[in-house]
């Protein structure tokens, strides 16, 4: 039944974005000189590659912030917090989990943008974009981290005891090789939680769509742009914004490849 939603899905951005794809054509959506859509395309220019970049930047950022927070949580409620301080802990990062994406933006516009002002304008910004998205993912990825490590048999932990390995010796030798499966999955979630946001980046990004040239630009992404231009686009600017809608599903679609490939467990062959 997933299969077949998801095929339904696909189908309808593709139907939708054949007529793009044909007055348009591939090669403008990366060498048009700006993004100024039109209903006819020989009367606008279609470049999407400002927000593609805009949009793995942002994403990018956010996962390699909170890679080594989420771990490092997760790392700390299993062998450092006491009993008493790791239940409220992990409830915690639960409740932040469960958060609405619009809560984060109003206080990333109320707070964090202001900050950022205050050290280079507008504030509104790529780094501001990136902080949010951080603290939005560290929550999933932490409590993906939480289960692989928990997921660690017993018998290792006490093999590694026995042979006098310190506690970071376990967990750096035997914890997090032993789930470096779970691990990597988690990443690759968050940085599919990442590359989706939408309501969020549109509050802190900026909006400007362009290639930024520091992290103090404003920029766009691909998920605030359709958010933004969905509404009134007609004709061919409607059609472009489901190309970006089937940009974006191809990502995905390849990051859940590599998460499929990373949970694999990896099979030995001993040759004669």
């Amino acid at each position: 039944m997933s299969a077949a939603i998801i095929l339904v899905i696909v189908a309808f951005l593709v139907r939708e974005s054949l007529p793009a794809l044909r007055s348009v054509g591939i090669e403008r959506f990366a060498t048009d000189p700006s993004w100024h859509p039109a209903a006819v395309a020989t009367e606008g220019t279609f470049n999407l590659l400002p927000m593609l970049v805009g949009t793995l930047l942002a994403a990018v950022g956010a996962v390699l912030l909170a890679t080594p927070l989420g771990i490092g949580s997760a790392l700390f409620c299993r062998f450092y917090a006491p009993p008493l301080l790791a239940r409220p802990y992990r409830m915690m990062i639960e409740l932040l989990a469960g958060i609405p994406s619009v809560v984060y933006g109003f206080w990333g516009l109320v707070v964090l943008v202001p900050l950022i002002a205050a050290i280079a304008q507008p504030g509104s910004s790529l780094l501001a974009g990136i902080l949010i998205l951080t603290v939005m993912i560290l929550p999933t990825l932490a409590l993906v981290a939480d289960a692989s490590i928990g997921s660690v048999p017993r018998d290792y932990l006490r093999a590694a005891a026995a042979l006098g390995l310190s506690r970071w010796g376990t967990i750096a030798g035997v914890v997090l090789p032993t789930a470096r499966s779970g691990l990597l999955t988690g990443i690759i979630l968050a940085t599919m939680r990442a590359l989706g946001e939408t309501m969020a980046v549109l509050m802190v990004c900026g909006n400007v769509v362009q290639i930024p040239g520091t992290l103090f630009d404003p920029v766009r992404t691909l998920t605030a742009n359709i958010a933004l231009e969905m509404a009134y686009a007609l004709g061919d600017h409607r059609s472009a914004l489901f190309v970006s809608g089937l940009l974006l599903m191809g990502l995905v679609t390849l990051l859940v490849a590599a998460a499929e490939l990373v949970s694999q467990p990896r099979q030995f062959v001993r040759q004669a």
